[in-house]
This record gives structure tokens, sequence and C-alpha cells, in this order.
């Protein structure tokens, strides 16, 4: 059972920390240079990224994150003793702060998208301006967010893990 712990809490901290890495890229790096673009360019590079951005990489990580911790949460809730009490609780941890990045992803950036992607071709927009505008400060503010609670995922997750080791190697 140990060996199905290990792989469970590595594979959550892997999947989050890439999930974390893509969402904090995309608010540090992707959309800032992106906010420098004309209207026109700025659509369109965001209606590719929503066809791009799924696919089986995408969903291993960002879906494989919740999986994998939740796996990771139910067996430990079937360890005993000090493994439970001092790796459990940061699992959980991590587990709420994913589901933040779920939520916010759900309700805020998939809705955006849609809308982003139901405005049409860049070039039948009528006005290309005004679509943007409601599109880039929500999605990039939220983006933020869910980066932030990622990243509080991932490094919860990575104590978790080390606390895993510490309690896991005595002796």
């Amino acid at each position: 059972m140990t060996d199905i712990r290990t792989a469970a809490l590595i594979a959550a901290t892997l999947t989050t920390g890439l999930s974390a890495g893509l969402f904090f890229v995309f608010a540090y790096v992707v959309m800032p240079a992106l906010g420098r673009s004309d209207d026109k360019a700025y659509v369109q590079v965001m209606q590719h990224v929503n066809v791009v951005i799924l696919n089986g990489w995408f969903a291993l990580t960002v879906v494989g994150a919740l999986v994998f911790t939740v796996l990771a949460g139910v067996l430990l809730l079937r360890a005993g003793g000090e493994v439970r009490s001092a790796v459990l609780p940061w699992v959980a941890t991590a587990l709420a702060f994913y589901l933040v990045t779920v939520v916010v992803t759900i309700v805020v950036h998939v809705p955006l998208n849609i809308d982003l992607d139901a405005a049409g071709p860049v070039d039948e927009i009528a006005d290309i301006a005004a679509v943007r505008e409601r599109f880039e400060g929500r999605w990039e503010r939220w983006n933020v967010v869910r980066a932030a609670a990622d990243v509080a995922a991932f490094g919860a997750l990575a104590w978790a893990l080390l606390q895993y080791g510490r309690v896991t190697n005595k002796g």
C-alpha cells in the first residue's frame, strides 16, 4: 500500500505542479505579451489557444491533478498513525486550493472562452475591440487567482511529499 500511496502523492504533486506552471506562465508571460498586441491579434491568438489547449496533455495535467490528489487523500485516509496525521492535512489543503482552480476555470474561464469563440472568425467580427474588452480584463484577473491557488496547491503537495518521506523513512 505504501508504494501506491507514494505513487499517488508523486503523481498529484507532478500534475499539480505542471498545472500551476501552465496558469502561472499565462498570468505572467503570455497574457502580458498578448496585451501588447492589437485587438485582432489578441482575439485570434486566444481563439487558437482555446482550440489547441484541449488535448491529452492538458487533460492529464489538469484533470490528473484533481484525480491524483483525491486518490492520494483517500489512500492516506486508510493510513494509520503518523503518516495520516502528518500528511493528510497537507493533501486536504492542496485539494481545497486546487478546487478553487477548478471552480474558477469552470465558472469564469470556460464561459469566457465560449463567448470569445462564439464571436466568430476575427475577420468577421464587427467590433473586435468590444469583444476583447469583454474578455481580457476578467479572464486575466481570474487567471491570476487560479494560478495563485494552483501554486498554493502545489506547495502544499510538495510539503506533503516531504512529510511523507520523513515519516515513512524512519528507522
